[in-house]
């Protein structure tokens, strides 16, 4: 019995590293096209270009507080393909926008 249970614990870690492993990669990737695509409104934190919300007359564009973290990754993701207010359509693949949503939710930690 306890052979079984270090076994269970050991596919446990092992699969805790890959996932791991898969979203800094995700997150990796996430930032090349967050960098090309969204740094310019939304800033290289995430917490928004001052002088592109007052050329857009927003109030703020960041994408860190709570407002947006609280938000689904469904909503985020439809709003990154769709755009939403003055922000445009995302011309990124469908695996760049979840890309860009893994590492814009590191930016909020």
């Amino acid at each position: 019995m306890n052979r079984k249970l270090v076994l269970i614990v050991i596919g446990l870690w092992m699969g805790a590293n890959w996932a791991a492993a898969a979203f800094a990669a995700d997150a990796g990737g996430g930032k090349a096209s967050y960098e090309k695509s969204c740094v310019g409104c939304h800033g290289a934190d995430g917490k928004g270009n001052e002088k592109m919300a007052t050329i857009l007359g927003e109030k703020t564009l960041s994408i860190v507080g709570q407002d947006t973290t609280k938000k689904s990754d469904e909503q985020l993701l439809k709003v990154i393909a769709e755009g939403a207010g003055k922000m445009p359509a995302s011309k990124l693949t469908k695996a760049e926008q979840k890309q860009v949503l893994v590492y814009t939710r590191t930016l909020a930690k």
